[in-house]
């Protein structure tokens, strides 16, 4: 028995080793090929530059359809579709107006309207504030403090967070309900600081919605005007607020998530799916926040083609739309999969940013934590040590996860990005080349291992 067992003991071990130093090489192809002869950088530019905003339902949002339909059809890939989606088509209208009377005369601010809120009437709203940087706030002030007044929900990032995503998450729902929460008290309008920790003159619009028919406007303030403002109700509590809207949302238009795929090998009704959101905001060239994972996504797609790796499972680039004011993109996607009884091993999304890769989220058994932790000497020889069970690994492939193995989010360093998300200085100057394609060969890297290796010992 021993004469049986210890050739098979050293055969194992000298297979592990072969197996090791060909993913090794594999790997270090991804990486070479995409620092020196990748298309990221350069499809990014273009679509930030030449498109520009791609909010969902605008001109711009079917120009980067149909462009980086045809970028993936020049590609050779396997296959190129489009999955039509209906979306929702708001407007932002003429630049708004906004200022305070501080005594001595009008102070101008910088405000943006957030994504969905309705306008003002034509000729502005003015009236007196009230500073709160919470729900407990505004319930103990009720309406007779705030009927007839502005509510301005001034509550800072938190800066002790390490991950600052954290901190997003804190305040981001005050943006998405505040107007609602302020109009059950009389409020005809709600200030809300932007979620940056930067103090600057940009503010940072996003979505927002209504929970009841009474709708009253909502706008993001820069931090700086910020800042000023809630100075200046300390000296003056009955200073007089200004701001005009000119929003306006039209019925919804019929877009398209855009689809591409090389077929596997051995398994080609299982999918490896890396994706991002096509559309962005309308104040900036949504270069980060989400031009960066579409075109990263893309890039893993020209990489597996241009190296000849022949992958076992059918990989899709997929490039979502409306992740910024809707998910319907995502929703339609894992819709048609489930209606087509599609099997997802597995989905990849990049949504953070295109700077330094620091690791992998995971949402799904800790098997796969498992799985992905057995590559740790590879991941962590290219920077990659941060991986983690996670909740959540993407808004557009969340709705995969009754139907995938697992969901993963690729996560970059997070320091910078909330600088330029949903503001106007997110653009292409702000994206760093080396960053976004190490970004790329990472993903393309991860995709390769859970191609050649599955997930096959991973129950759902």
């Amino acid at each position: 028995m021993k004469k049986i067992l210890v050739p098979a003991l050293i055969f194992t071990f000298f297979t592990g080793i072969v197996q090791a130093q060909t993913d090794s090489a594999v790997v270090k192809s991804i990486f070479t090929n995409i620092l020196t002869e990748g298309k990221v950088y350069d499809n990014l530019t273009y679509l930030c530059t030449k498109i520009g905003p791609r909010l969902s339902g605008s001109a711009n949002a079917q120009k980067a359809v149909e462009w980086t339909k045809k970028v993936m059809e020049e590609q050779g890939f396997d296959r190129v579709f489009l999955q039509e989606v209906m979306v929702p088509h708001w407007l932002r209208g003429a630049k708004e107006t906004a200022w305070f009377n501080a005594g001595s005369g009008k102070q101008s601010v910088v405000i943006a309207a957030l994504g969905g809120s309705i306008a003002t009437p034509k000729d502005g709203v003015e009236a007196e504030v009230v500073e709160v940087n919470s729900y407990d706030q505004l319930k103990v002030l009720g309406e007779a403090q705030i009927k007839g007044k502005f509510v301005f929900l001034n509550r800072p990032m938190n800066p002790a967070n390490v991950d600052i995503s954290e901190s997003y998450g804190e305040v981001a729902s005050m943006r998405n309900t505040g107007a609602s929460e302020a109009a059950k008290y009389g409020a005809v309008g709600v200030i809300f600081r932007s979620i940056t920790t930067l103090i600057n003159e940009y503010p940072h619009t996003g979505a927002m919605g209504y929970t009841s028919e009474n709708k009253i406007p909502a706008a993001a303030i820069c931090t700086r005007d910020a800042e000023l403002l809630s100075k200046q109700l300390k000296a003056n509590p009955k200073l007089k607020f200004y701001y005009k809207m000119n929003c306006q949302t039209l019925p919804d238009v019929q877009s398209y998530n855009v689809v591409a795929e090389i077929k596997g090998s051995e398994f080609p009704d299982q999918y490896i799916v890396v994706g991002g959101h096509l559309d962005s905001w309308d104040l900036a060239q949504g270069a980060q926040d989400d031009g960066a994972g579409v075109m990263q996504s893309i890039e893993v797609l020209r990489t597996i083609k241009a190296l000849g790796i022949k992958p076992k499972h059918t990989i899709r680039a997929v490039l979502f739309i409306n992740e910024e004011n809707g998910a319907r993109g995502g929703l339609k996607y894992a819709e048609l999969a489930k209606q087509n009884n599609e099997h997802h091993l597995v989905a990849i999304e990049s949504d953070a940013g295109g700077f330094t890769p620091r690791g992998f989220d995971i949402d799904g058994p800790s098997a796969v934590l498992t799985k992905v932790l057995s590559w740790k000497a590879l991941l962590d020889a290219y920077g990659l040590s941060q991986i983690k069970l996670s909740g959540h690994a993407g808004t557009d492939i969340g709705p995969l996860k009754p139907m995938a193995t697992a969901l993963i989010g690729f996560r970059p360093d997070p320091q910078r990005y909330f600088d330029f998300h949903h503001a106007a200085n997110d653009v292409i100057g702000n994206v760093n080349e080396r960053e976004l394609k190490l970004g790329a060969a990472s993903m393309t890297m991860l995709v390769y291992l859970m191609d050649k290796y599955g997930l096959k010992e991973v129950s759902q």
